[in-house]
């Protein structure tokens, strides 16, 4: 059930949402329905529609209907980690995933959520995904939100998606999951090469209509195809599924 999209003003919203407020931040839940229901989620980590199931309730369905066993995932953006224990319940042991995030509040909850639930066929990599390696400002303005900026309050390590593989750190991916607000064309255009060469399937989250056009013209010009995920107009959605 998409307790997710259940209109918060509505009398039933309301209702349903009533007893979350005393669900206290730590606690740790277990998943109620879903690929990863019996899981175990920590309250506060991010918001209660992950333990719910129903979290982002059409992207979570159509990311586990691409999963196959064995897939290499890269989730760029992993936030608390939600995508990264999906991908590798779905990819089973001869799969991997490889979890990127820089923010050190998400990485906490990343790795706890990772150890809680026993998965080792995932990887953190406390990196942010741009066009280049070295390092950037990051803003920690919020735990979903936080981005590369001039102005960000915290500097970390990034790195390009070509040089990871060139070096052979990572495995080639078979498919991407990217939410990284507003820095996605710079990624993409990082990862170039191993687009061209291994095809991954790619979801992407783009932020801002210029970033949106222009990613989407990058990812046509390496020839893939440019789908909406939420069936709106491709020019009105802000979720992308791309293949070769």
């Amino acid at each position: 059930m998409d307790f997710s999209g259940i209109d918060r003003g509505s009398v039933v919203g309301r209702l349903l949402r009533a007893p979350l407020a005393f669900v206290p931040d730590g606690a740790r839940m277990r998943v109620l329905q879903g690929a990863l229901r019996g899981k175990t989620w920590i309250a506060g980590a991010h918001t209660h529609g992950c333990w719910l199931g129903s979290y982002e309730h059409e992207k979570q369905q159509l990311f586990s209907a691409l999963m196959k066993p064995g897939m290499v995932v890269y989730d760029i953006g992993a936030n608390a980690g939600f995508y990264t224990l999906l991908a590798a319940e779905l990819t089973g042991p001869s799969g991997f995933v490889f979890a990127f995030e820089p923010q050190p509040r998400n990485l906490h909850y990343l790795r706890a959520h990772l150890r809680l639930n026993r998965v080792e066929n995932a990887s953190v990599l406390d990196l942010a995904v741009a066009d280049a390696p070295g390092t950037a400002r990051f803003s920690t303005s919020g735990s979903a939100t936080g981005a590369l900026s001039e102005l960000g309050d915290l500097v970390v390590r990034q790195t390009s998606l070509d040089s990871l593989v060139e070096s052979q750190a990572v495995r080639p991916p078979d498919l991407i999951k990217m939410d990284i607000e507003g820095g996605e064309l710079a990624a993409i255009r990082g990862a170039r090469d191993v687009l061209t060469r291994y095809r991954p399937i790619i979801m992407l989250a783009t932020h801002g209509t210029r970033v949106h056009d222009e990613c989407i013209d990058e990812l046509r010009e390496l020839g893939y195809g440019v789908q909406s995920i939420d069936g709106r107009p491709i020019d009105q959605t802000d979720e992308l599924l791309a293949r070769a």
